[in-house]
């Protein structure tokens, strides 16, 4: 477990939304939402969740940690590819329950398990009435399989 605790959310919305205090409000879950984008570009590269542990180390280490829901544990991003997430900020939003993390990636650049540079590749569209996905062009840097 990380070094890291994070005090109780404050009663007094004040305090919560202007304060000093981080304090992260994870979900009946223990999670909170992470959104991370390139740091250079600003792209939106992926969204994963954090629990407690995830967010004390992502900040002790600098490097994006993450819980996995699909494999229920901990995951530090990049760690079997070599593309790991270098934090360049952690920010929150204005009432604690969802972070912003601007990252700079390692290796090949690929964030997304399909070997992509962001996991949002496909535009959600409508055609002849029904929703279809269209490929926005990004191709894998890399092989996955």
């Amino acid at each position: 477990m990380a070094g890291l605790t994070f005090p109780p959310a404050p009663a007094d919305k004040t305090a919560l939304e202007e304060g000093t205090a981080f304090s992260p409000r994870f979900d009946a879950n223990g999670l909170i939402t992470a959104v991370v984008s390139d740091a250079g570009t600003g792209a939106l590269l992926m969204v994963a969740h954090m629990n407690a542990e995830a967010v004390g180390l992502t900040l002790e280490t600098g490097i994006a940690h993450y819980w996995s829901r699909s494999r229920n544990t901990l995951w530090k991003k990049g760690e079997t590819s070599g593309n790991l997430q270098h934090v360049v900020s952690l920010t929150t939003d204005c009432d604690q329950d969802a972070l912003h993390l601007t990252v700079t990636v390692a290796g090949d650049g690929a964030t997304c398990h399909t070997g992509r540079r962001s996991c949002f590749y496909r535009n959600v569209s409508v055609r002849d009435g029904k929703p279809v996905l269209v490929d926005l062009g990004m191709k894998p840097l890399s092989d996955r399989d």
